[in-house]
């Protein structure tokens, strides 16, 4: 079997986010492509990716079926002109569905934590069970998977508030119109360094959180838990 062709997080950027960014605030014009236009080939670079990457399975099929969905609801309140108070509202539901699937999941008996990080892809999950069991540690290392799953559940919180008061703040403009457009496209550009970044800096820290529990409580280090060694 072939292996799937390496995945460029700076390919991904480009098209899902400074392509699609330019696209909108050069090109929505009326004598270029026009409002409508120009939303739907912007649109149509993150869409086209996220298909592509679904079928190739390389995402958690909810998020990515989340993240079209979010993407066909700003061309909708585009192509239809409704309020722009809409975006907002969209801008901050995704993370909060998300978040609350990740929270519910905490009540359960696998907690999105536990999927989502600790998996036997990254980690060695059967040593690092094995080491708990041991050591009598197992329930207290479910007890932080939880917390775990909570802190993850945060981060989208914060998501959440972080988009619906960057959209309220750029996008004034009415729907369906040129200055809509420009004003999405600048939208698109801040929301990485002032939502994508600190959100990836959250989650970081619930990875660390995670590599000091299975330390303290299986005496692994990180090289040694992690998978393959």
């Amino acid at each position: 079997m072939t292996e799937s062709p390496t995945r460029s997080p700076l390919l991904e950027i480009a098209v899902t986010l400074l392509v699609p960014s330019l696209i909108l605030m050069q090109l929505s014009k009326p004598e270029q492509l026009g409002s409508a236009g120009a939303l739907v080939l912007a649109l149509a670079f993150p869409i086209g990716w996220g298909l592509r990457e679904l079928a190739r399975g390389r995402m958690f099929s909810l998020f990515a079926i989340l993240g079209i969905v979010s993407l066909l609801l700003t061309g909708g309140i585009g192509l239809l002109e409704l309020d722009t108070r809409w975006l907002a509202v969209k801008e901050a539901a995704i993370p909060v569905v998300l978040g609350l699937i990740i929270a519910a999941s905490a009540l359960t008996r696998a907690p999105l934590a536990r999927v989502l990080l600790y998996t036997p892809l990254l980690l060695d999950t059967g040593k690092i069970d094995a080491a708990l069991a041991e050591r009598g540690n197992l329930p207290e290392f479910e007890a932080r998977l939880r917390a775990a799953t909570w802190m993850l559940a945060g981060s989208f919180a914060f998501s959440s508030a972080m988009n619906y008061a960057l959209a309220t703040w750029i996008v004034t403009s009415p729907a369906g119109s040129a200055a809509f457009n420009e004003e999405l496209g600048r939208l698109t550009l801040l929301s990485y360094p002032m939502i994508a970044l600190p959100a990836t800096l959250m989650m970081m820290a619930v990875l660390w959180y995670l590599a000091v529990s299975v330390k303290r409580l299986a005496g692994l280090s990180l090289s040694d838990a992690l998978h393959g060694r």
